[in-house]
């Protein structure tokens, strides 16, 4: 145990001397102007129409179209029916963007020579000695095969909110799913996966994952709000989780408070917050490859996250690439959130509801809409609009929004 100790506080010590360095993200410059009142309405309508669909009383907005102008703002009110008014520095948990964060870890890490992408889980994680036939890199794509644990324990954490969990308890409830087909054949959502991932990260590189995601992701991007763990800041948006009642709707008028809920559920997997100008910076840094730019195969061989989906939605890389944007969206107790940018045009789209009642399909469809809209904003005065467009309409994912709404009718 001593010997143990000491080789985590040199761990510790070699990264507080680790030099800090920044990173430049290469996007075309933002047009230094408000977006059109026209196209603000409609971003507005398309915010206004999901919340009413998921029973969300706040949401923090922020699109950015570098032809033509941004808006960024926080909807509505804290909690339902009233409260303080949401603004748009608040903070919240921005859930799976921390898998693709545990990914920029692991390609540093490869980059630094301390891991191989092809190592199998059980060199580093001594916990799951039969992970001989999956890599790190499986687990980053989520190719590895392994269930989830999140399905099994949200109850749990819904009736008991602060009880600490450790990383291993949690890997264990998707590790006791039978496993699907062939390591690297097809992707299969696995929380346990990336908490897997992270804990074989913060054996190879003698640091806390907490401390990793700050060197490797934060510190370079300057996202002074974004960590691996709780809130740092008072000014959180409030986040709400509405159960499902009668019919299979939600009860979208009595919803569940569970902004306090213990970071340590998501850990690696889903377990950092954010603010929306961070998560913005981050989904374009993400796109472009900012971050790792010695990586040039990190969406080389995405997979579909099911059957029957658009050819243009695949997943790789901890991340989801729609038609030309790259980001991530998810639902994580209280916070329904989505970001992504196109690295081209820069356009960038990020957006957080604070109810995940109704789950995380409802953050990529609005993040979807809300890019369609922004792509069609006119050019400010002496700017010029991309010609590229997106393999759908805003029309297409309002409807989708309005046609499978949660929220049951008032009493």
């Amino acid at each position: 145990m001593a010997a143990v100790s000491a080789v985590l506080v040199l761990g510790l010590a070699l990264i507080g001397c680790a030099p800090e360095r920044s990173v430049e993200i290469d996007i075309p410059p933002q047009a230094d102007a408000s977006l059109p009142d026209a196209t603000i309405e409609q971003l507005r309508g398309a915010v206004e129409n999901a919340m009413a669909a998921t029973g969300s009383s706040g949401a923090i907005v922020g699109v950015w179209a570098p032809w033509s102008g941004s808006w960024v703002t926080g909807l509505g009110t804290q909690k339902v029916g009233g409260g303080d008014e949401v603004t748009a520095d608040m903070q919240f948990r921005a859930g799976r963007f921390a898998r693709s964060m545990t990914c920029d870890v692991l390609y540093a890490a490869a980059a630094e020579g301390k891991v191989e992408l092809d190592d199998p889980v059980s060199d580093w994680v001594a916990s799951v000695p039969l992970l001989t036939d999956v890599t790190l890199e499986q687990l980053c794509d989520g190719t590895s095969g392994i269930g989830s644990y999140t399905n099994q324990l949200l109850r749990t954490w819904l009736v008991n909110p602060d009880r600490r969990w450790n990383p291993r308890e949690l890997a264990s409830f998707g590790l006791g799913l039978p496993r699907t087909g062939e390591p690297g054949a097809a992707y299969r959502d696995s929380d346990a996966g990336y908490v897997l991932l992270g804990l074989a990260l913060e054996r190879a590189l003698q640091a806390p994952a907490a401390d990793l995601f700050e060197e490797y992701v934060a510190q370079p991007l300057g996202l002074d709000a974004t960590r691996l763990g709780g809130f740092t800041s008072e000014n959180v948006l409030e986040g709400l989780h509405s159960r499902t009642g009668e019919g299979g709707n939600l009860n979208c008028f009595e919803p569940v408070d569970i902004t306090d809920l213990s970071p340590t559920t998501g850990y690696t997997d889903s377990g950092v917050v954010s603010d929306i100008d961070d998560l913005a910076t981050y989904a374009q840094a993400l796109a472009t490859g900012a971050l790792q730019p010695q990586v040039d195969d990190r969406f080389a061989d995405p997979k579909p996250p099911r059957s029957g989906l658009p050819s243009w939605y695949t997943v790789a890389g901890g991340a989801v690439q729609a038609g030309s944007l790259i980001g991530q969206f998810s639902s994580v107790p209280g916070y329904t959130s989505a970001a992504f940018a196109d690295p081209a045009t820069g356009l960038t789209v990020a957006v957080v509801l604070n109810n995940s009642g109704a789950g995380a399909s409802f953050g990529g469809y609005l993040a979807w809409e809300l890019a369609a809209i922004a792509s069609k904003a006119p050019a400010a005065a002496g700017e010029t609009a991309p010609e590229a467009g997106l393999p759908w309409t805003a029309e297409q994912y309002h409807q989708t929004i309005s046609e499978r709404a949660r929220c049951a009718p008032a009493a």
